[in-house]
């Protein structure tokens, strides 16, 4: 059981951008990638609070989740399998402040962002040009 795991990561869109981050070079999944915030909930953590939880760790700013946008299954560089919900999620303002587990951010047009990101994200725009963003 301890090889698997739920997560949960935010596209977070505001003004016709969505935020990604880079990850750091030290990274043990995917170092140096642009990725989105979030990660692994703890054991029995309710989805939502635990994405709450990891994005205000990751950049020290509150977000409001809209609702689910993709799920995805996959088994990390290390082996640990995951199920990952991607939710769509509003920011609710303040300064951006990183933490160690990234080096730099980035507001991308959406119409870029799937420039930056890794080709597994392709299906959470193909959802997201599906919903209505208002």
């Amino acid at each position: 059981m301890d090889n698997f795991r739920n997560a949960a990561k935010a596209f977070i869109i505001q003004d016709g951008k969505v935020l990604i981050l880079k990850r750091c070079a030290d990274n043990p999944h995917k170092p140096g990638a642009w990725d989105i915030p979030g990660g692994r909930l703890e054991l029995g953590e309710d989805p939502f609070a635990g994405l709450t939880r990891e994005t205000k760790e990751e950049i020290g700013c509150e977000i409001e989740i809209v609702m689910p946008i993709s799920v995805h299954h996959f088994v990390r560089d290390d082996g640990q399998k995951i199920t990952l919900t991607i939710y769509w999620c509003k920011f609710l303002g303040g300064k951006i402040k990183l933490s160690e587990e990234h080096t730099e951010y980035r507001w991308v047009p959406l119409d870029e962002a799937p420039l930056q990101l890794s080709k597994f994200f392709q299906p959470t725009f193909a959802n997201l040009k599906r919903i209505n963003l208002s």
